[in-house]
């Protein structure tokens, strides 16, 4: 498994330590020039309408592939763009994006060719990294006969990543912080993309929740 992960990190391009102050530099300069009161601006305070939970994948950067600036998105990535209901980090930025930032927008993004949802598929598992991706071997399990059936492996495993993304949205829909939002009458969607490494464009995988109506009765948190 860590040699399946592994495979994903290796590339002709690497940014050296000794250069990472001078892109800083270089870019902050890049923005003054162009608004001298920018960074004065930002100062201010953020009021992004989007909260992007995302893979880790250092290919997958929220803010570039859909062309955002700082203060429009905010994030949260972790291994496989997981929404785990026992995470208090996840939470926390969940809880704070929805009831302090009212973010109007919550997207779920996953990415073909992600090594943590190829891992689940294998037998193996190590360390901690295992443990977090036993979650997605859970949702393997769930659908695994349509999985199966796919002939071509790499199918498959594009398959597995798009129903990990339709999983993750529906458990972020059963979180009390989304349905109390929704109870107050706060309008806030989930919804669930893929990005494809290959071509730079990501994928609507048209599931949309904007109340709880879509969630099994024993999940629907009722007003007392």
């Amino acid at each position: 498994m860590v040699e399946t992960l592994l495979s994903y990190a290796k590339g002709n391009a690497m940014l050296h330590y000794s250069e990472i102050l001078e892109k800083n530099r270089k870019w902050a300069a890049e923005k003054l020039r162009h608004n001298p009161a920018y960074f004065d601006e930002m100062a201010k305070g953020q009021h992004p309408r989007i909260l992007w939970l995302g893979c880790a994948d250092s290919r997958v950067p929220a803010s570039e592939i859909i062309g955002a600036e700082p203060g429009d998105v905010f994030t949260h990535r972790n291994i496989a763009n997981m929404a785990i209901h026992t995470d208090i980090n996840m939470l926390s930025v969940l809880e704070y994006a929805v009831n302090n930032l009212q973010v109007r927008h919550i997207i779920v993004c996953g990415h073909y060719g992600c090594g943590g949802v190829k891992a689940a598929m294998q037998h193996s598992t190590v360390g901690f990294l295992g443990k977090w991706i036993r979650h997605i071997k859970d949702i393997y399990s769930k659908y695994k006969d349509e999985v199966n059936a796919i002939e071509n492996e790499n199918a498959r495993w594009d398959r597995l990543v798009e129903l990990n993304v339709v999983e993750q949205v529906t458990d972020l829909a059963k979180t009390s912080i989304v349905q109390s939002a929704w109870e107050n009458g706060q309008f806030l969607e989930i919804h669930g993309w893929v990005y494809d490494i290959k071509t730079g464009l990501a994928k609507d995988l048209d599931l949309c929740m904007g109340d709880n109506s879509q969630l099994d009765d024993i999940y629907q948190i009722h007003p007392d």
